[in-house]
């Protein structure tokens, strides 16, 4: 069943947002400052390919400090704005019935979106 929503989630948009994080990804890692951030776009395009089957959960051990420090950074640069597109794609899709599942993938991925660090993304446990 997660692999035909996962398929579905790519025809009707992830695919998108997949190349999105990637390009992303790239260019932040083209500067040395810029790679702990592309790492994160990297993790966040992982998720947007098969977010069907996925959780996310906080690292162990947590992050602390530093992982704080790059939250705050990553709120301030692109996190925001990352945060507030899955929030209207979660409303748009979340008017029809069929959209629903997909929605709260785009929920799922906000909570990623807008603090990156200090978690990560690892497989359902059935």
């Amino acid at each position: 069943m997660n692999l035909l929503l996962n398929i579905i989630w790519l025809i009707l948009g992830g695919f998108i947002v997949v190349i999105s994080y990637l390009l992303g990804g790239i260019v932040l890692c083209l500067t040395i400052i810029g790679i702990p951030f592309g790492i994160q776009c990297f993790k966040l395009a992982g998720l947007a390919l098969m977010p069907f089957g996925r959780e996310i959960r906080e690292k162990k051990p947590p992050g602390g400090a530093l992982a704080v420090i790059m939250n705050v950074i990553w709120i301030i640069l692109p996190g925001l704005e990352l945060a507030v597109f899955h929030l209207m794609m979660a409303l748009l899709l979340a008017v029809t019935i069929v959209g629903l599942p997909l929605a709260v993938q785009h929920l799922k991925m906000t909570r990623l979106a807008i603090l990156p660090f200090g978690y990560e993304v690892v497989e359902m446990q059935p």
